[in-house]
């Protein structure tokens, strides 16, 4: 009766959640240590002027005329955005999506056909393997070096392009090791696209959240197609709202031929909900003041999370550049064995594996607010560090 896709993502429970189930069934309260959505940890965008704006933005909907690539004055608006940030991106190059997973799974199906694939890095985020399956195309990883500050390894990326590669995913900053490409390296990458003739998905979706004193950067140098995938998730902390976007540059043959598929893709199911995109000008230009804060509080967060960790006996880090995210490599403890004693103590953090990192590693965010952040850390080192 069911597809194979079906049966395949019909997988049980993995034990760590079992775990956690039956923790909170017996009424034990359980800090998740790995959400990374700020509005559960005291970081929301201001409501009564988000109220404002979905009011306005209501009355300007009252008549519906769907636009398949998005309404042209939030597109204009995301446009807006790029060239404030030094990047020329028309307008109506941009595609507004119900969100960066639906972005991915339009990318997918743009740039390749079942069978055929698109590279990711390692570690990676679990969700591109349920994405690559419904879209019917292989995931092929490229490998990312913890020792080099999780820098990308430029001539194992080239090793494993194929004859059926038909696009590269960047992610930067990269989840959940933090990791931003800059300079050489990501240079590097987009010489790799030219010379093999591949797309450049790039997903910024941290681009606003960096915790060095880098700047962030996009390919300055033409690529056959980048496709910048970003949204009001993480940027506006309006995971709510589920507002994403493409903006498509590169040569012109390619993007024209994207956007006239998206085109259709899009009008097939008109998925953006009317009034969310009336929102989008109003988003940009009213909730700077907000991002601004935003920005200097996940900094902070993160400044609290290394001053705990950095002194322990059993954790080493690389400092991550941007997003929301630590990646804790583990010093002769088992990394399954760590995360079921920290669940039993009260905090889920995820175990390394989850996300195809190499060796003991625990994930865990540093998003929470202060006065669960700080107790819930020093139990984490503490339980580490007495590890026998």
């Amino acid at each position: 009766m069911f597809s194979r896709v079906a049966r395949e993502l019909d997988a049980p429970k993995n034990p760590l959640y079992r775990l956690r189930d039956e923790l909170s069934a017996s009424g034990r309260e359980i800090v998740d240590l790995v959400s990374g959505n700020v509005t559960e940890h005291g970081i929301r965008f201001p409501q009564e002027l988000l109220e404002e704006i979905l009011i306005e933005a209501v009355r300007r909907s009252s008549v519906y005329r769907p636009d398949p690539l998005g309404q042209p004055e939030a597109r204009a608006a995301i446009g807006s955005y790029y060239a404030a940030a030094g990047l020329a991106v028309a307008p109506e190059h941009i595609v507004l999506t119900p969100g960066t997973s639906v972005s991915y799974w339009y990318a997918f199906k743009l740039l390749a056909d079942p069978g055929e694939e698109i590279l990711a890095p390692r570690p990676s985020y679990p969700l591109f393997d349920y994405i690559a399956a419904l879209a019917g195309i292989s995931m092929i990883p490229y490998r990312m070096v913890e020792s080099r500050g999780w820098a990308i390894d430029l001539d194992r990326l080239e090793d494993v392009v194929s004859t059926a590669t038909r696009a590269l995913v960047l992610i930067s900053p990269h989840n959940p090791t933090g990791h931003v490409v800059r300079g050489a390296e990501l240079e590097g990458v987009c010489e790799i696209a030219r010379r093999h003739d591949l797309a450049l998905i790039l997903d910024e979706v941290f681009c606003e959240f960096l915790l060095d004193q880098g700047s962030f950067q996009r390919p300055s140098r033409d690529v056959p197609l980048l496709v910048l995938l970003n949204g009001f998730s993480k940027m506006f902390a309006l995971p709510g709202v589920k507002l994403g976007w493409m903006a498509l540059t590169g040569e012109p043959e390619r993007v024209r031929r994207a956007l006239s598929a998206l085109e259709l893709v899009s009008d097939t199911f008109l998925p953006v909900n009317e009034v969310v995109q009336a929102t989008v000008p109003a988003i940009f230009g009213r909730g700077r003041d907000f991002l601004s804060a935003y920005r200097s509080e996940i900094c902070a967060r993160f400044d609290r999370a290394r001053a705990i960790i950095e002194p322990s006996r059993r954790i080493r880090f690389v400092s991550p550049e941007g997003g929301f995210y630590l990646t804790l490599r583990l010093e002769e403890i088992p990394e399954q064995a760590a995360g079921e004693a920290l669940l039993r103590r009260g905090f889920l953090v995820h175990p390394g594996h989850f996300y195809d990192v190499d060796g003991d590693h625990l994930i865990a965010s540093f998003t929470l607010e202060a006065e669960r952040l700080d107790p819930a850390l020093r139990v984490l080192v503490q339980t580490l560090d007495e590890w026998a």
